[in-house]
């Protein structure tokens, strides 16, 4: 049983120094390294790198993940976007965890799969689908950050050594808006990090709706006027001179909290515990299943019901099914063969249903002796159990 690991870096608010290159460089002889991105894959062996100094001095993403369970992602962005006091609530054993270092706030989300779990070779995931999350993050949308806390919720669940009282204890973090609208990014994390689906959709019932991502240029305007004139000139040259992030996040972020606030739900001012999500999601997978059978259910009537009229329209001009069935038997080719057969077939039922069985009897027997030279359909009758009673 082979392993298999993938590593992928990203820089994104600036390129790394020639220095820093040649430090990434030496870290793997195989790796696709760039001034920007650094990605390589193992079948054998590891990284010899240190993903989390990586993280604190040169990259703003990461992205691992192996066959045997293991997934992570970590992200770096400065603490003038989103201050380490913001995060923390979320932070949640085996699922999400930060820190700060000279200015930047880095999250590291994981994911481990149980001991036991089949390795998984199919799964692949590439960064870019998640360095979005970071932009939003930078604006002030926390939804990736709630749906870690889920994630560790997903997994206390499962779990045997919990005290289920403990489950009454624990309270959820600020409720964001639009965890019924997820975007793209954030669904993807949500897959990444194995978020129950029954339990999001019943954390979302305490969420508003997202806020609209609209920008009113004229309001806009208006407020960058005011800011002072010292901290548009510092913004600009940091720019210019490519010294620090792109200042559009982070301007976007500070309009929006001051004309509407922060962007967690309102209708959450209740903190829910642990035990009141797990219990509302059990209702939800409770009437998701009804409505999955009741669909399933619906779904065979009227199966039933098509096949019945089917059957109808085949009994009241069964001379001209079995012309029909001489037609594509004449056509000597393999489509034509399993539609003559499946014919067949609906005609043997016709025909018992009409307790005439020895008339559909007597013309298979003439059939097959008609047709005897050709193999192919000979084998289709026989696996289709249109032989002779």
């Amino acid at each position: 049983m082979s392993e298999y690991q993938y590593y992928e870096f990203q820089a994104i608010d600036r390129p790394l120094a020639k220095d820093e290159l040649e430090g990434v460089r030496a870290l793997s002889s195989r790796a696709r390294i760039s001034a920007t991105h650094f990605v390589n894959e193992y079948h054998y062996g590891n990284f010899r790198g240190d993903e989390r100094k990586l993280m604190e001095q040169v990259y703003d993403a990461h992205l691992h993940f192996a066959n045997w369970g293991s997934r992570r992602l970590m992200l770096r962005l400065p603490t003038a976007l989103l201050p380490a006091r913001g995060a923390e609530p979320y932070c949640a054993e085996d699922a999400l965890s930060c820190w700060t270092r000279k200015g930047h706030l880095v999250l590291d989300f994981s994911y481990e799969a149980e001991d036991g779990g089949e390795w998984d070779f199919e799964t692949s995931f590439t960064l870019a689908s998640f360095t979005p999350l970071r932009t939003e993050l930078a604006a002030g949308d926390l939804r990736p950050l709630y749906l870690a806390w889920l994630s560790a919720l997903t997994r206390w669940e499962l779990e045997e050594d919990v005290d289920e009282d403990e489950y009454t204890s624990i309270l959820e973090p600020p409720v964001p808006a639009g965890l019924a609208q997820l975007t793209g990014s954030q669904q993807s994390l949500a897959d990444f990090l194995h978020v129950n689906p029954h339990l999001l959709t019943a954390a979302a019932r305490a969420s508003d709706a997202a806020p609209s991502q609209a920008i009113d240029k004229d309001a806009l305007a208006t407020w960058i006027r005011a800011l002072p004139p010292h901290e548009k000139d510092t913004l600009l040259l940091d720019a210019a001179l490519g010294t620090a992030p792109q200042p559009g996040p982070a301007l976007l972020a500070r309009h929006r909290a001051a004309s509407r606030g922060t962007a967690v739900s309102s209708t959450a001012a209740r903190r829910r515990s642990a035990a009141e999500l797990l219990d509302a999601a059990h209702e939800v997978r409770t009437e998701h299943t009804r409505q999955q059978e009741q669909a399933r259910a619906q779904a065979r009537r009227a199966e039933q019901s098509a096949r019945e009229s089917h059957l109808e329209r085949l009994a009241g001009n069964t001379e001209q099914a079995w012309q029909d069935i001489a037609h594509l038997i004449g056509q000597r080719q393999p489509g034509p063969y399993d539609t003559a057969v499946t014919l067949l077939k609906d005609l043997r039922e016709v025909h018992d249903r009409a307790d005439t069985p020895e008339e559909f009897t007597r013309r298979l027997d003439n059939l097959r002796e008609q047709h005897r030279g050709k193999p192919s359909l000979m084998r289709r009758l026989t696996d289709a159990g249109l032989t002779a009673r």
